[in-house]
C-alpha cells in the first residue's frame, strides 16, 4: 500500500481550523498499520508504504482517518472502505478515494449460522398456522467494541400488513439469545419459534388458498447481533440478516452461513464530499500454488538464465523486459534464486551485460534497471540484521536524545546556536561514518561476492578510470542501502515508529552527508545544492574520510572473504509491547494477563515492565522447542500464540494484530528451527482446570495432539517458499502475455531480415535473436501448461464448493462474482 494524502478534510470547529491527522490501515475493523501525525494540516500528506502478507479472510480493506486532539482523545473524521473483491479495480495505479461517514451502523465484519425450518400444522380448532422455527447455532469473526464483545442475538418475525396477519410469539415479540462473554466467535445454539395465523377460521383445504401464501411470502425474519454494554449508552449493533420466507417454499427446512450486513438507517443525506478525500495506491496479490512438481518447467528456464548466453535471451531477463516495472519482476525473481543459491551468478550476469552497455562510467548502475532492483531487494533481505546489528544502537540514541541538529539558519528555533548545532551534527555523522567503515566484515557473505563481481566488470570495462572499482559498489553500498536506512529507519525495521520531526529532519541530514561521503566524488560542495551544506561538509573534506571509505569498500568487495564466525554482540531481531499470561512461577499466585515489552535477540527472548528494565524472564534461543497459535477458545482472546519450552512450560502470548501475531510467530520460529529438542506434536489450546482444552487428556505432561507447523528454513532472513516464487512468476509472464507474443515477432523480424528495426519492437533488448525466441517459445508453453492446470483445478473447485458453507457464506460477493466468472467460462467452452 502507499498511502499518499488526504486533502479538503472538514475544518476543526476551533479558532486554529487546522488538524493533525494520522492514518490506519485496517483489515476489516482491526488495525494493522498507522501513519505519522501530520501536524496543522487539511491537506496531510503520509507518502508511506505499508507491506504485508495478508494472514487471515477478510472482507473490507479500510482506512481511517483520525484527529488527535489536545487532550490526547482521537476522534474519526472519516473512512475509505474497499471490498476485497474490488481490489483489482484499482490495482496498482493511483486513485483518490471520497472519504466516508462512519458510525456503527456501517461498521459490520462476521457470519453467523442459521437453520430455518417451516411447517403448515393445522390447530384443534381447524385453523391452519405456519410454524417458524429458526435456530441460531454460532457466529465467527465479530468485531471487538473497546477491547471487548460480550454479543447476543435478537430474532423477530416482521411481516408487510400487521391487520391482515397476526404473528403470535410464543414468548415475546422480539427473541433473544443468552449473552456470551467475552468472544468473538460464539456458539449460542438456540432455538425460537414463531406462529403465523389467519384471525378467522379456515377449513382444512385453507392452506392451497394463493392469497395466505402470498402473505407468509411477504414476511422476513430478522437477525440482529448486539454487543451487551455495561454502559449506559445502550448496546453496540454488530450487523442484522433479513431473510424472507419465500424462499423456504422450495424446501421445508434451509441451513447455511450468512455474511452479516450493515443497517440501513436511512442516513443518505450526506454528501460524501463533505469529508474530503484520500489518495491511495493498492497492490494486492492473491496466489494459488500448486505442489512443487508443476513448477519444473518455469523454474528450470528460470534457474538456467544465469548460464544463457547471452543473458538477455534467458527468462529472467525477458521477465524484466516485459513487466511494466522492474521491481515487479526483481522481487519474485530474488527470492527465488535465493531460495536455490543461484543469485550471485545471475546477478553477475545480468550485470555484466549492462556494464557493457554503460558508456559513461559516471553513470554506472544509477538507472532503475533490473540489475539495480535486483541487488536492491537482495541487499534488502540478506542485509536487514547486518543494518541491525551496524546501525540500531545509535538512531536509539539519536531517537531518544533529540539532540539539536538544524544547520540551516532559516529554520534555526528561538535560542539555538548554529555553532553547538553543527557540532552535534558532526559528532553522529562521525560516529556513523566510522561504525559503517569498520562493519566490513559483518556484511553478509552473499553482498560481498555480488560487489566482488560489480568491482571486477567495472574495472573492466572502464580501465583507465580507476575509481571506477569504488562507485560501482558505492552506488549500492552508501546510496541504496545504508544512506535509505538511515533516512528512514522505520521502513528497515531500525525503530518500530515513525522518528518525531526534529528526529527525522536530524537523521535527513546525516543521510545526506553519508551518501556524499560514501559517493567518492571529486567535487564535494557542488554535491550540495543548499549552501550551509557545503559549509558543514568542509569538516569532512580530509583524506582520512576518502580513504576509509576506499578500505571498507576493497573489504565488502574482496573475493573468498568467508567469514562464518558469529558476531559475538547479540542482534535484535524484534521487540514492542505484547500481553502475557503468568507462566505459574508461583504456587499460589494469580495466572493473571500482564503488558510487557518482549525483545527478541538471536540469543535468547525476554520480557520486562517497560524499554529498558531489568529482564523479567529471559528464554535462552535453545530453549524454544516450538512456537504455535493458541485458538481463541483458550482465553477467549484473539491474535494469541504460545512459546513452548522444557518440561512443558508454556508462554501465552497475545499480540497486537494479526498482522503482528505472525510476524512474531515466524521470526521466533526461524530463530529457533535450529533447536536439537524441536517439537513434532504440541496442543492448540491451553491446559485449564485439569485438562487439555483440545484433546480433554487430563495430565498435563501429555504429549501433543496436533503436529507442529514449523517447517521453516533456518536461516533466519530467508523464510523463501520457492514454488510461491514461480507461481508469482507464472502471474506476471501470464499477465503480460501481449508483450511476449510482441517480442516474439520482433525476434523473427530480427532474424530474418535483420534490417533497420521497427518502431514497435525498439523498446525490447535482443541482442540475439534466435536464443531470446527459443527461450520465449519455452516460458509461453510453461505458462501455458500452468493455465490449463489452474482452469482445471478451479472447475474442480466450483463443483465441490457450496454457495452458503462457512467457507463461502451467503452474501459474499467474491464468490457470486467467481460463480459468474465460471458460469461464463463453462458456456464458453460448450
Amino acid at each position: 500500500l502507499s498511502l499518499g494524502e488526504a486533502k479538503n478534510l472538514p475544518t476543526y470547529p476551533g479558532p486554529n481550523k487546522m488538524r493533525d491527522c494520522y492514518c490506519t490501515v485496517n483489515l476489516d475493523q482491526e488495525e494493522v498499520f498507522r501513519t505519522k501525525i501530520v501536524e496543522k494540516s487539511l491537506c496531510p500528506f503520509y507518502g508511506e508504504d505499508f507491506y504485508c502478507e495478508i494472514p487471515r479472510t477478510f472482507r473490507h480493506l479500510s482506512f481511517y482517518i483520525f484527529d488527535r486532539d489536545v487532550f490526547r482523545r482521537d476522534s474519526i473524521i472519516g473512512k475509505v472502505a474497499i471490498q476485497k473483491e474490488d481490489l483489482q479495480k484499482y490495482h496498482n495505479r493511483d486513485t483518490w478515494f471520497q472519504l466516508q461517514h462512519v458510525d456503527a451502523d456501517s461498521e459490520v465484519q462476521g457470519k453467523v449460522h442459521l437453520e430455518l425450518r417451516l411447517s403448515e400444522v393445522i390447530t384443534d380448532t381447524g385453523v391452519v398456522c405456519h410454524k417458524l422455527a429458526t435456530r441460531v447455532l454460532e457466529c465467527q469473526g465479530l468485531p471487538i467494541v473497546n477491547g471487548q464483545c460480550d454479543p447476543y442475538a435478537t430474532v423477530t418475525l416482521a411481516g408487510p400488513s400487521r391487520q391482515v396477519l397476526h404473528i403470535q410469539n410464543l414468548q415475546s415479540e422480539a427473541k433473544k439469545t443468552k449473552v456470551k462473554k467475552k468472544t468473538n466467535n460464539p456458539h449460542f445454539d438456540e432455538v425460537f419459534y414463531f406462529e403465523v395465523t389467519r384471525p378467522s377460521s379456515y377449513n382444512k383445504k385453507s392452506h392451497f388458498d394463493i392469497e395466505d401464501v402470498d402473505e407468509v411470502d411477504k414476511m422476513e425474519i430478522r437477525v440482529d447481533l448486539w454487543n451487551a454494554s455495561n454502559l449506559k449508552f445502550g448496546d453496540e449493533f454488530l450487523g442484522e440478516l433479513r431473510l424472507p420466507l419465500k424462499f423456504l417454499r422450495q424446501s421445508s427446512s434451509y441451513e447455511a452461513w450468512y455474511f452479516l450486513q450493515p443497517r440501513d438507517n436511512g442516513n443518505k443525506s450526506l454528501k460524501p464530499d463533505d469529508l474530503g478525500s484520500l489518495r491511495l495506491n493498492v497492490v494486492y496479490t492473491e496466489d494459488h500454488v500448486f505442489s512443487s512438481d508443476y513448477y519444473s518447467p518455469l523454474r528450470d528456464v528460470l534457474l538456467k538464465s544465469a548460464d544463457v548466453e547471452p543473458v538477455s535471451a534467458s527468462a529472467a531477463h525477458i521477465l524484466g523486459e516485459v513487466c511494466r516495472e522492474k521491481q515487479e519482476a526483481a522481487i519474485p525473481l530474488v527470492r527465488l534464486f535465493l531460495h536455490y543459491g543461484r543469485i550471485v551468478p545471475f546477478i553477475s550476469a545480468i550485470a555484466n551485460a549492462e556494464v557493457k552497455r554503460t558508456q559513461d562510467p559516471n553513470t554506472i548502475f544509477r538507472g532503475n534497471s533490473l540489475t539495480s532492483k535486483c541487488i536492491d531487494e537482495t541487499m534488502k533481505l540478506a542485509g536487514m540484521h547486518y543494518l541491525q546489528v551496524t546501525l540500531k544502537p545509535i538512531i536509539d540514541e539519536i531517537c531518544q536524545v533529540h539532540k539539536p541538529c538544524e544547520i540551516d539558519p532559516v529554520k534555526l528555533k528561538d535560542g539555538e546556536n548554529l555553532e553547538n548545532n553543527r557540532e552535534n551534527l558532526r559528532q553522529y555523522v562521525d560516529r556513523i561514518f566510522t561504525v559503517i567503515t569498520k562493519s566490513g566484515v559483518s556484511c553478509p557473505t552473499v553482498m560481498c561476492d555480488i560487489f566482488f563481481s560489480l568491482r571486477e566488470s567495472a574495472a573492466k570495462r572502464f580501465q583507465g578510470d580507476l575509481d571506477v572499482r569504488y562507485t560501482a559498489v558505492s552506488s549500492f553500498i552508501f546510496l541504496r542501502f545504508f544512506a535509505p536506512a538511515i533516512l528512514s529507519p522505520n521502513l528497515f525495521q531500525l525503530t518500530p515508529h515513525h522518528p518525531d520531526p526534529q528526529t527525522s529532519r536530524t537523521l535527513t541530514l546525516i543521510s545526506k552527508t553519508i551518501q556524499t561521503l560514501g559517493s567518492l566524488s571529486k567535487s564535494k560542495s557542488a554535491n550540495f545544492k543548499e549552501s550551509y551544506m557545503a559549509t558543514f561538509y568542509d569538516y569532512f573534506n580530509e583524506q582520512k574520510y576518502a580513504d576509509a571509505v576506499k578500505n571498507f569498500l576493497d573489504l565488502i568487495s574482496s573475493s573468498g572473504r568467508r567469514d562464518h564466525k558469529s558476531i559475538e554482540q547479540p542482534i535484535l531481531l524484534k521487540e514492542g509491547f505484547m500481553i502475557k499470561r503468568a507462566q505459574g512461577r508461583k504456587r499460589f499466585g494469580m495466572k493473571n494477563f500482564k503488558k510487557r515489552w518482549f525483545r527478541l535477540t538471536n540469543h535468547e527472548f525476554t520480557y520486562q515492565k517497560s524499554k529498558g528494565d531489568h529482564p523479567l524472564c529471559s528464554i535462552p534461543i535453545e530453549n524454544i522447542l516450538a512456537v504455535e497459535r493458541l485458538e481463541e477458545e483458550s482465553f477467549k482472546m484473539k491474535n494469541m500464540f504460545q512459546v513452548i519450552q522444557p518440561e512443558r512450560r508454556v508462554l501465552y502470548i497475545q499480540a497486537n494484530n494479526c498482522v503482528e501475531a505472525k510476524d512474531w510467530i515466524d521470526i521466533l520460529t526461524k530463530v529457533s528451527q535450529c533447536n536439537k529438542k524441536r517439537l513434532t506434536v504440541y496442543h492448540p489450546s491451553a491446559y485449564l482446570n485439569g485438562h487439555w482444552l483440545c484433546c480433554k487428556a487430563t495430565a498435563d505432561n501429555t504429549p501433543g495432539c496436533t503436529p507442529c507447523t514449523g517447517g521453516l528454513p533456518a536461516n533466519i532472513q530467508l523464510d523463501i517458499d520457492g514454488d510461491r516464487e514461480t507461481e508469482r512468476i507464472y502471474s506476471l509472464f501470464n499477465l503480460y502475455m501481449p508483450k511476449l507474443e510482441k517480442m516474439q515477432e520482433a525476434c523473427g523480424s530480427k532474424s530474418v531480415y535483420d534490417g533497420p528495426e521497427e518502431e514497435e519492437y525498439s523498446t525490447f533488448i535482443i541482442d540475439d535473436p534466435k536464443e531470446t525466441y527459443k527461450t520465449l517459445k519455452l516460458i509461453i508453453e510453461g505458462v501455458g501448461t500452468l493455465e490449463q492446470e489452474h482452469a482445471q483445478y478451479k472447475r474442480d473447485k466450483f463443483k465441490k464448493t457450496k454457495y452458503g458453507s462457512q467457507e463461502h457464506p451467503i452474501g459474499d460477493k467474491s464468490f457470486q462474482t467467481y460463480i459468474r466468472q465460471q458460469s461464463e467460462i463453462s458456456a464458453h467452452s460448450i
